[in-house]
C-alpha cells in the first residue's frame, strides 16, 4: 500500500521538511540509546537451617539483563555469621542455571537468580533479594551469556579463580559468580568483578581498576573457610552485546572503590562506586572481599576463612538498594561480613560498569 503525498499540502511540505532535516543533520532521526530499569520482587526468607540455600530471582518484564544483583538480611545477633551469598548469576528462566559445558551457553536472558547459604548457624530472619538490571537500547538489541567453571576450592582456606571472555567484536555488559554445593557451608563467592583477557591484567587474575575503559572479561572467586570438598566448583559468567553493533559509537568505563575492613569478628562494611552523567549509564556492578589491592596484584582472599558477601547490587550514593522499578540508577554497592572470627587484613571492593553509546572511542 502506497502513501501519495498531494503537491502543496501541510502533510507534503511536512514530510519533506523532516527528510531535509534527516539529509542535513545525518544521524538525527537514529540517536542512540540505553536505558535501564531496577526489577526486584523482595526477599525470600532464608535459609533458617544451617548447610542449606535458597534461591529468589528477578526478572525483566521489558529489556534484557545487563547485570544483576542481591542484598541479604542478616539479623543482629550472632546468627548473623551464618548468611552468606551462594550465587548471582543470569537465568533463562528464572528456575534453571547454565552449568553445562563452558563457552557461549545462552542468548538473550531477562532473568537474573540470586542464590543464599547458611554456614553452622542460621536464623529465621535470613533473607536474600535478588536485583536485576533491565536494559533497553536502540544499538544493544541482542546479548549473550558466556560461561566459564573450574574445580575448586576443595581445601580448607583456599579460594578457586575462574574467568569468562567476551567473543571479539563484543562488549562486556556484566557478569555473574557462583559457587556449588550449598551443603558445604564455609564455599562462598567472594568476588566478581570486571577485568581484562591480557598480561597486564593477568589473564583476570587482576581486576579493571578506577578509570580502566572497555574491560572483555567477568571474573568470579571462589573462597572457602575450614570445609572441605571433592565436588566443589566456581563458575562465572559474562554478559555480552552480539557482534552486530559498531563498536566505534560504544564505549564502558569502570569505577572501583576499596575500603578497609571488616576487621572484627561479627562486623559488617559497605563500599559504593558510581557513573557520571558524562561516563554513561550504569549497566552492572561487582563486589569483592579480598587481601587488597585487586587493581594491581593478582586476587588474594582474606587470611580468615569466615569472610564473606551479603550483597551487591544498585543503590543510591548512600549505599541504600534502589527499589523495584528505579529508573537508570548510578551507584553500586558492596555489603561484606568477616564472619565469626577477627579478619584482620581485610578489604571491601566494588566495581560500576558505565555504559556510554553517545560518544563511544576508537578502539
Amino acid at each position: 500500500m502506497s502513501t501519495r503525498i498531494r503537491r502543496g499540502s501541510a502533510t507534503g511540505k511536512a514530510l519533506i521538511l523532516a527528510a531535509l532535516l534527516t539529509v542535513a543533520v545525518p544521524g538525527a532521526a537514529y540517536a542512540k540509546t540505553v536505558d535501564v530499569t531496577v526489577s526486584t520482587p523482595g526477599a525470600t526468607m532464608g535459609p533458617a537451617t544451617p548447610f542449606t540455600g535458597v534461591t529468589s530471582h528477578a526478572d525483566c518484564p521489558d529489556g534484557l539483563v545487563s547485570g544483576g544483583g542481591a542484598d541479604q538480611a542478616i539479623g543482629n545477633d550472632e546468627m548473623s555469621n551464618g548468611n552468606h551469598v551462594m550465587g548471582m548469576v543470569p537465568s533463562a528462566d528464572g528456575a534453571t542455571e547454565y552449568t553445562d559445558t563452558p563457552g557461549v551457553v545462552g542468548a538473550d536472558p531477562t532473568h537474573w537468580m540470586a542464590f543464599g547459604g547458611s554456614g553452622s548457624r542460621s536464623s529465621e530472619a535470613f533473607s536474600t533479594t535478588p536485583y536485576a538490571i533491565c536494559l533497553r537500547s536502540n544499538l544493544i538489541r541482542h546479548t549473550q551469556v558466556v560461561m566459564n567453571k573450574a574445580n575448586g576450592p576443595t581445601t580448607g582456606l583456599s579460594s578457586k579463580l575462574v574467568t569468562a571472555t567476551c567473543p571479539a567484536g563484543t562488549v562486556l555488559l556484566g557478569g555473574g559468580a557462583r559457587t556449588t554445593p550449598a551443603s558445604v557451608g564455609s564455599l562462598k563467592p567472594i568476588a566478581g568483578f570486571p577485568t581484562f583477557d591480557d598480561a597486564e591484567h593477568h589473564f583476570g587474575s587482576i581486576a579493571a581498576g578506577d578509570g580502566e575503559r572497555d574491560p572483555d572479561s567477568w571474573t568470579a572467586v571462589g573462597g572457602i573457610g575450614g570445609g572441605r570438598g571433592a565436588d566443589n566448583m566456581t563458575y562465572a559468567y559474562a554478559l555480552c552485546s552480539t557482534d552486530d553493533i559498531d563498536l566505534k559509537h560504544v564505549s564502558t568505563t569502570v569505577h572501583f572503590t576499596e575500603v578497609s575492613g571488616p576487621n572484627t569478628a561479627s562486623t559488617g562494611q559497605t563500599a559504593t562506586a558510581g557513573c557520571s552523567r558524562e561516563e554513561g549509564q550504569l549497566v552492572s556492578g561487582g563486589a569483592a572481599i579480598s587481601g587488597g589491592n585487586v587493581t594491581t596484584t593478582d586476587f588474594s582472599k582474606a587470611t580468615s576463612g569466615g569472610p564473606h558477601l551479603n550483597g551487591s547490587f544498585p543503590s543510591d550514593a548512600a549505599g541504600n538498594p534502589v527499589g523495584d522499578g528505579g529508573a537508570n540508577p548510578s551507584y553500586w554497592t558492596a555489603a561484606t561480613h568477616s564472619g565469626g572470627s577477627p579478619s584482620p587484613g581485610s578489604y571491601s571492593d566494588v566495581w560500576a560498569l558505565c555504559l556510554d553509546v553517545r560518544h563511544g572511542h576508537k578502539r
